[in-house]
């Protein structure tokens, strides 16, 4: 639902792509928490793994709001190969890795990628992005570097 709802509103995963790799049934109006695999396009080895809850029609129909999603989103990033870091931005602000719309003007979930050079470890920040009020919601993994 949430794809037709993105493909409606031009949603587009920009830079990376994600691939669903899990869809747990919360309750029986269709609610359900999405679980996508994100590859870092510009660190080989390193996949995000984040999960996000999407409601269901009936709590479209009952709640209102009917193009929005929470915001809340988890994520856990590992190595999953040989790690290779391509050009990335290295300054303190980091840089997009994903961003998907959930909903139709002003709120979209991101995550960044964050260079820890000092401590040769990369951190990768999911947050909601509300264009009236930002928003506290967010969750943070990292993935060490260090190699003996």
């Amino acid at each position: 639902m949430n794809r037709l709802l993105c493909a409606a509103a031009l949603c587009l995963a920009l830079p990376s792509y994600a691939e669903q790799v899990g869809n747990v049934d919360v309750d029986w109006v269709g609610n359900d928490i999405i679980i996508e695999a994100i590859q870092d396009p510009d660190v080989t080895g390193v996949t995000c793994h984040i999960a996000y809850f999407e409601r269901g029609l009936l709590d479209r129909l009952s709640k209102g709001n009917w193009f929005e999603d929470p915001s809340n989103a988890s994520i856990a990033c590992r190595q999953t190969g040989p790690i290779t870091i391509g050009d990335i931005d290295r300054d303190d602000e980091g840089e997009d890795v994903f961003n998907e719309r959930r909903s139709i003007v002003l709120k979209s979930l991101r995550i960044k990628r964050i260079f820890d050079e000092a401590n040769q470890t990369l951190i990768y920040v999911a947050h909601a992005r509300e264009l009236t009020d930002g928003s506290a919601k967010m969750a943070i993994s990292t993935v060490p570097l260090y190699q003996p």
